[in-house]
């Protein structure tokens, strides 16, 4: 077995959106780890706000088809390829990480470059696996949140939002 990360995120419908897509993984994956769910500003597209959080749980369904099932999955909500900038994005699941695995695997990045980037990733992820280690940095995701936090809180604010999954509550506003 692997422990896996996603990051998820939707401009549109993005409530329903995620219900759906965390029935998805549920149903495939069974155990999931959920983060909160953070309110963000799309990237390059100020004023259009996306809705993101974290999922992981282990699997030993092999790289390229869980791939093929995110994409899939993707798809089944509408999932326009590629989104021009303004437009609306359904649903948008990133694959963070796969176990200890570094590298380009078929064209998918492992871990995804952007986790020290946004923190619309970092924040989510270190809360569901902040004692576990960056594959290539080697410091937990919670020592690399807490090394950006500043940063990220001038320049890419999160909210969280009110969100609840099957009268589970995920997240709720501060």
């Amino acid at each position: 077995m692997v422990w896996v990360t996603l990051s998820i995120g939707s401009n549109c419908n993005a409530r329903e959106n995620f219900s759906t897509c965390l029935d998805i993984l549920l149903l495939q994956f069974r155990d999931l780890a959920l983060s909160s769910v953070y309110e963000s500003e799309g990237d390059g597209n100020p004023g259009r706000c996306y809705l993101n959080m974290a999922v992981g749980f282990d699997t030993d369904m092999p790289l390229p088809e869980l791939v093929a099932l995110l994409k899939k999955t993707e798809d089944k909500h509408g999932r326009a390829r590629p989104p021009a900038p303004c437009d609306e994005v359904t649903l948008d699941i990133d694959l963070l990480t796969y176990g200890d695995q570094a590298g380009n695997y078929s064209g998918t990045e492992v871990p995804h470059a952007d986790i020290v980037r946004k923190s619309y990733m970092l924040k989510p992820l270190s809360q569901i696996a902040g004692k576990r280690r960056h594959p290539v940095l080697k410091q937990t995701y919670a020592e690399l949140f807490a090394a950006r936090k500043e940063e990220f809180g001038n320049t890419q604010r999160l909210k969280p939002v009110a969100f609840e999954w099957h009268g589970r509550v995920l997240s709720t506003p501060r």
